[in-house]
C-alpha cells in the first residue's frame, strides 16, 4: 500500500467473518456510536497493498457490531474472502468537528507539553490514544529531546489535564505531574 494513498484513508472497521449463506459478513465497527459507519459510503478494503471498492446494500445493527451484505456477492465463498479486511474511507468523507473536538488520528504524533518545576519540559509524542470506558488515554512515547525515555499514559480530559491543544503548532498542554506517573 502506497503510504501516501493510505493517508488519505482512515480505517473505520473490519470485515471479522461470515453471517449466514447468502453475503452476508459481520463487521466490527471502529466508529463511535457503532451505527456511524452506515453514513460514510465510499467505503474500500486494503487486499494485496492497493484500495478497493466495495459497497454494502444493506448494513444492519447486530449485538455489539454490524452485519452487511455485500453488493454482488450472493455466497458465503465468496464473502469468505473477504475476511479480515480492514473497511477504510477518504479522510474527506468525515464530518467537520465542531471547536474544539479533534480525531484521534489528528491528535497522534503531536508533541506533549507540561510545566516542570516552572520550566515548559517535552514529555513525549502522542504515539496513539486508548478507549477505557471513563475517558479517553493518551500513550505518550519518548521521543528526541523528551524530558526522560518514559512511556506515560495521560488521561485526555479537555479543560482539565489536557489544558489546550493545538494542532497548527503540532502540541499539546498537560497539567501533568511527572513524578506521579
Amino acid at each position: 500500500m502506497k503510504e501516501s494513498a493510505a493517508k488519505d484513508m482512515l480505517v473505520v472497521g473490519k470485515i471479522t467473518g461470515c453471517y449466514g449463506l447468502k453475503g452476508w459478513v459481520k463487521i466490527h465497527s471502529y466508529t463511535e456510536p457503532v451505527e456511524n459507519f452506515k453514513g460514510f459510503g465510499a467505503w474500500q478494503v486494503s487486499r494485496r497493498g492497493a484500495f478497493e471498492a466495495i459497497d454494502f446494500d444493506v448494513l444492519k445493527r447486530h449485538g455489539r457490531g454490524l452485519v452487511a451484505h455485500i453488493v454482488a456477492v450472493d455466497d458465503r465463498t465468496l464473502a469468505e474472502s473477504y475476511k479480515g479486511l480492514e473497511v477504510s474511507v477518504p479522510v474527506s468523507a468525515l464530518p467537520e468537528l465542531p471547536e474544539g473536538e479533534y480525531y484521534w488520528r489528528d491528535l497522534q504524533g503531536l508533541q506533549v507539553w507540561c510545566q516542570e518545576g516552572g520550566n515548559r519540559v517535552l514529555v513525549g509524542l502522542v504515539d496513539h490514544l486508548i478507549e477505557t470506558g471513563a475517558n479517553d488515554v493518551l500513550v505518550v512515547k519518548a521521543c528526541d529531546g523528551s524530558i526522560d525515555m518514559r512511556e506515560r499514559l495521560i488521561p485526555y480530559l479537555p479543560g482539565n489535564t489536557v489544558t489546550r491543544v493545538n494542532l497548527e503548532e503540532a502540541m499539546i498542554e498537560v497539567d501533568w505531574f511527572l513524578d506521579d506517573d
